[in-house]
């Protein structure tokens, strides 16, 4: 999977995004990055989602707007139009290729794109998740299987040994230096522990003698759970394999309810997925990403060494994320794609030399993201040189 071209498909008037290691899209809210990436996972495992829906009795036929529905939720059939056309490294993909043929194997059929969704919280009710028919029909198939997901990995027990009662932090489970990172960023040495009482599994933190329920963890500690448990399921123990036929791997708004030092705990993490040979897409709002991006240009472009990215991160050595970081700097490549959102279509833009300077507004800016920044500093700079 290299490239994939859109036009007029939902906001999207014209897309042309190429795929790196790590691909980011930015823009602002209601300008397709999530349809496109739907649509991606749609295109890509479309035998696996027929069989998901199979198995829980939903039916996926000849009607390519039912079966819009039934994917993307109520209402969406509409993203498709007579107008709209996309191709997937060059080959054209119509509504015909969304129709079940006779005879066609879906049993078998392997998930290629692992999905985060960026309306995960709703997948934990009250510390546990959702099974897949615990949702209605409005809710998106990419919801509802990463909550099934989630479901079968607290199932694993290869995984998460439910015999103990930690969850996180656990040895094996994430490289050491990240789980600190995480631990000291979100949770704060506050352990996730399971709590068995009352008949029912649920997931609560620990503080001292008192168990703290789900619903009242702090907003980032609750958007940033299942995001951990993705993590689990996409980085399991040396001696267990969960990657099956895994090649990429969405994540959409990692940064939802976190302080910038837990986001770069979580770009971390996303840096190890991509040392561990993912293809990585990542749509998001925070400058955060953006700025790691542009001093990774820079300092790949000075030819900086490790060291370099441990003093960018503030970070001491680590042999784990040295080799992270080294093969960050000798074999990947990071690409930004900003969605231009006007009169409620969206053009989408590569910005990756992300150049301060460029006469782009959008590259400048960074997709907007540094806007205000400028402004305010402007704002600021004017009113100093007054006063004097």
């Amino acid at each position: 999977m290299k490239q994939i071209k859109v036009l007029n498909f939902g906001p999207i008037k014209s897309a042309d995004i190429r795929f790196g290691d790590i691909t980011f899209l930015i823009g602002p809210q209601a300008s397709g990055k999530s349809v496109v990436l739907q649509l991606l996972k749609l295109i890509v495992d479309k035998k696996h989602i027929r069989n998901i829906f199979k198995q829980y009795g939903y039916l996926w036929g000849a009607d390519s707007n039912k079966n819009f529905e039934l994917y993307f939720g109520e209402g969406m059939s509409s993203l498709w139009r007579s107008s709209t056309k996309v191709s997937l490294d060059g080959k054209t993909i119509n509504l015909n290729n969304f129709v079940p043929k006779k005879r066609e194997n879906i049993k078998d059929a392997e998930e290629k794109i692992f999905y985060i969704p960026a309306q995960r919280v709703l997948s934990l009710a009250n510390g546990w998740p959702r099974p897949f028919p615990d949702y209605d029909l409005s809710v998106p198939y990419i919801l509802r299987h990463f909550s099934e997901s989630l479901r079968r990995l607290m199932e694993n027990e290869k995984i998460i040994d439910l015999s103990e009662e930690t969850v996180f932090p656990l040895p094996g489970l994430l490289k050491e230096s990240l789980r600190q990172n995480i631990d000291n960023s979100i949770f704060h040495n506050l352990p996730i522990v399971l709590d068995k009482e009352g008949g029912r599994k649920k997931l609560m933190l620990s503080s001292g003698k008192s168990r703290i329920p789900f619903m009242a963890w702090s907003a980032g500690q609750k958007e940033f759970m299942p995001l951990l448990l993705g993590f689990y399921w996409l980085c399991p123990p040396t001696k267990v394999s969960t990657r099956g036929a895994f090649e990429y791997v969405i994540v959409e708004e990692p940064e939802m309810g976190l302080h910038p030092k837990a986001i770069i705990s979580v770009l971390l993490q996303i840096l190890d997925l991509a040392h561990r040979g993912y293809k990585v897409l990542v749509s998001t709002h925070s400058p955060v990403f953006m700025e790691f991006v542009w001093a990774f240009h820079h300092l790949k472009n000075a030819k900086a060494g490790e060291k370099d990215f441990f003093n960018l991160f503030d970070l001491k050595q680590d042999n784990n994320l040295s080799k992270i970081f080294s093969s960050l700097i000798k074999s990947k490549k990071i690409l930004s794609y900003y969605f231009n959102l006007q009169n409620k279509t969206a053009t989408v833009k590569d910005i990756s030399t992300l150049d301060a300077g460029s006469d782009d507004p959008a590259i400048a800016d960074w997709g907007g993201l540094t806007e205000f920044a400028g402004r305010a500093s402007a704002s600021v700079a004017a009113i100093r040189s007054n006063s004097f």
